[in-house]
């Protein structure tokens, strides 16, 4: 299990034009279905007019979740070709939708499969691609008077501290490289009176 994925660093957008239909595509970072709903919902208020909002979107750092909507087009020609742009470039936690504003004459299936295929491409081409670790969050909690032998772990294993909570029990929430995870969970536990929440 690798702790490591790609992605794209920011929403993009393309264009494919063939006999007068447009395909546009929009490229997203998505980490949730819920986002993902939202996200095609907003862009199907935004495109009313357009004849089909097709899409396809991969989510999770093993990549086993997935999914292709060819939203009225014939079987498999516009969520398939889509999603093999996403699996073309080992991406995951990506959602693209390609809206098609129709132009009046027909493109047939191969006709139809390019041009979504085309359109994901044109918004992949813009989008910078980025490594992403996978992280496990956690609270760790102690007693004020063990203070600073939790902060050296922090500081010698430059760990971030998202929300602190300083008391005569302090509370310090962060997040790690999962392949690193135990080792600095040890090193933590060792420290008496430390407690560590997985969030």
């Amino acid at each position: 299990m690798t702790d490591s994925y790609l992605t794209i660093a920011g929403p993009t957008e393309g264009i494919f034009k063939d006999k007068g239909s447009k395909f546009l595509a929009f490229a997203y970072p998505v980490e949730t279905e819920d986002e993902i709903k939202e996200l095609i919902q907003h862009l199907k208020k935004e495109h009313y007019s357009a004849r089909h909002h097709c899409y396809a979107w991969r989510l999770g750092a093993d990549k086993t979740q997935f999914r292709a909507n060819d939203d009225g087009e014939p079987s498999s020609t516009a969520g398939k070709p889509i999603l093999g742009q996403i699996q073309r470039l080992d991406l995951t936690n990506v959602l693209i939708v390609v809206v098609r504003y129709f132009g009046g004459t027909l493109l047939g299936v191969s006709g139809l499969i390019n041009a979504y295929r085309s359109a994901a491409i044109a918004a992949l081409d813009e989008a910078k691609i980025v490594e992403q670790l996978v992280e496990v969050p956690f609270w760790v909690e102690f007693d004020y008077l063990n203070m600073n032998s939790v902060m050296k772990v922090f500081k010698d294993e430059i760990l971030p501290q998202k929300k602190t909570e300083f008391d005569l029990r302090c509370k310090i929430r962060s997040s790690i490289r999962e392949s690193e995870s135990e080792r600095i969970f040890s090193l933590l536990k060792n420290i008496e009176g430390v407690r560590i929440n997985l969030i």
